[in-house]
């Protein structure tokens, strides 16, 4: 069931008024919690310009850095005789001449109450998956509209993106608010167009704010243009919205490194996923299933009586079991079954489209596995959210699709365990990123009967070598399709329906064996031909 949308008044506009600084002084800035976010929507809408004003804003601009960015404004700006804030975030020189984002971002600032981490990212659509990088470690995301134009369809994909990477506390940054003349009608329409696309989206919290990133209207402090708006401004949102984590309470270690410094200890390495262990405690290595039992915990400090989620740590055990890197220890209380076949909402990264029928390198928690995308069940239409049938996810393209992986891994949904439900999927062949994708909360959930037997007998095909080993359902359609003709050719010159069906079924299993074997004949002679080419280069003097 989807969560219920929440829109949350917060702290009125005194909330960040600066703290006493004997009471800063005292320690209490020690307890600042961390607020990872990422600015995102579509290009030009000024989300570099936003991250560089509350940079400004929040004393994280040194004096030569303020002499840098008047020299640059003057050279690369794109606000006249003011300070172009965007240049504090967009450092590359391809983003300085376009006036575009290109790259993720990071920028780290902090108040009295909090500190920042915050992902500038992309909005042009060539780039959505430098965007989706973004937005895989964010607590909040601040999508930005242009309130000329509205939301736009990369505003409703980056808001799919967000919502599909777990993050669920959303402001809309309702941007270039002055060049409407601080219009309320205007911030009301958006807020009402955004909250029937959030409808759909599984966010906790929704803000509005109007906000000028140029000229830092409703920023840090409430602008008295926009006096029809009687809420906090962005940097008070973001000192106040809570930021809370989303795994459960059930211990899942993956192994990243086997700890063998010497004969006497042996010591298994990584970084904890969600859950709470103790020496003690009785646990189980998956895949496999043994089971043993907690001796010690080391930190960066020392031993341990219990470490929790997002602690690095290294465990011994009472028993000398076979534990590898990318295995998972979870505890004995709360076993997760290994998978062989998971269901997950992928994002093509690549200009290679994502088909059913293709072999890939999958990166789940620690673990690299061979997978085989076996069925792809729709694809995601951005304009509206509505599940549309494909043949294949092109680049930027998100859908749902079955894997299916040569060994048992273990895997969880990705609302239960980010690090054990996100994957990344790798041609095996360029070891390039072509996807990546989080495991939807029925992790075994079957696939359409049908795409998985027309994939399964592609995939076949393909092994004995008549197919091309990333064929696909296409390739079959092809082929039944040649020999329907063929059949009905036959049927309408001989009359024999026997006889016809049976040439139909020889032109399906023949045809792609007479390619098979014209491809191999071809190759042949063309090694043939460069042989001799070779031969003659070197009798002449051509080859030295």
């Amino acid at each position: 069931m989807r969560a219920q949308l929440k829109l949350v008044e917060t702290s009125t506009p005194e909330s960040i008024v600066a703290e006493d600084p004997a009471a800063v002084a005292s320690g209490a800035a020690a307890k600042r919690s961390l607020l990872r976010f990422l600015t995102c929507g579509s290009v030009d809408d000024g989300k570099s310009t936003l991250l560089g004003r509350l940079l400004y804003e929040t004393g994280a601009v040194f004096d030569d850095q303020l002499q840098v960015l008047e020299r640059d404004s003057v050279r690369f700006g794109t606000t006249g005789d003011d300070m172009d804030y965007a240049l504090l975030v967009d450092g590359l020189s391809a983003e300085r001449e376009q006036g575009i984002t290109i790259d993720v971002a990071y920028r780290y600032f902090s108040t009295a109450k909090r500190a920042f981490i915050a992902a500038d990212t992309p909005g042009h659509e060539q780039y959505t998956r430098n965007m989706a990088t973004g937005a895989s470690t964010a607590d909040v995301a601040i999508i930005l509209v242009d309130a000329r134009k509205g939301v736009l369809p990369q505003t409703r994909r980056h808001s799919y993106i967000v919502s599909m990477l777990g993050v669920r506390r959303v402001i809309v940054a309702v941007n270039k608010i002055d060049l409407v003349d601080y219009d309320e009608s205007v911030f009301h329409r958006i807020e009402q167009e955004y909250r029937k696309l959030a409808g759909a989206l599984e966010f906790l919290e929704c803000h509005f704010v109007p906000v000028s990133a140029r000229f830092g209207d409703n920023v840090v402090a409430v602008s008295d243009k926009t006096p029809w708006y009687g809420r906090a401004p962005l940097l008070a949102l973001l000192e106040n919205i809570e930021a809370a984590p989303q795994s459960d309470d059930a211990f899942r270690f993956p192994v990243q490194w086997v700890n063998r410094p010497h004969l006497d200890f042996r010591g298994f390495s990584g970084t904890i996923a969600s859950g709470s262990i103790g020496v003690g405690d009785r646990i189980i290595a998956l895949p496999r299933g043994r089971s043993s039992r907690v001796v010690r915990i080391l930190g960066p400090s020392g031993d341990l009586d219990v470490a929790t989620s997002g602690q690095s740590i290294t465990l011994t055990l009472a028993d000398e079991i076979d534990i590898s890197r990318g295995d998972v220890i979870v505890a004995a209380s709360a076993p997760t079954a290994p998978q062989r076949h998971v269901v997950a909402r992928l994002l093509a990264m690549n200009e290679a489209q994502l088909a059913p029928g293709r072999n890939y390198v999958v990166r789940i928690g620690a673990n690299l596995a061979s997978a085989r995308l076996v069925a792809l069940h729709h694809q995601v239409d951005v304009h509206d959210y509505s599940e549309q049938p494909a043949a294949a996810l092109p680049m930027n393209g998100i859908g749902l699709a079955t894997l299916r992986f040569e060994t048992d891994v273990v895997a969880t949904s990705y609302r239960a365990c980010q690090t054990l439900g996100a994957l990344l999927l790798i041609d095996p062949h360029s070891n390039e990123t072509v996807g990546l994708g989080v495991v939807e909360d029925d992790v075994g959930k079957a696939v359409v009967p049908t795409q998985m037997w027309t994939t399964r007998l592609a995939t076949g095909l393909a092994d004995f070598g008549v197919l091309p080993a990333d064929a696909g359902q296409s390739e079959l359609a092809w082929l039944a399709a040649s020999a329907l003709v063929t059949t009905l050719i036959v049927l309408a010159l001989s009359g024999s329906l026997a006889v016809s069906v049976m040439v139909g079924l020889a032109d399906f299993v023949v045809r792609p064996v007479l390619r098979v074997l014209f491809r191999s004949t071809w190759a042949a002679a063309s090694r043939r031909r460069a042989a001799v080419r070779e031969t003659e280069l070197t009798t002449d003097g051509g080859g030295i």
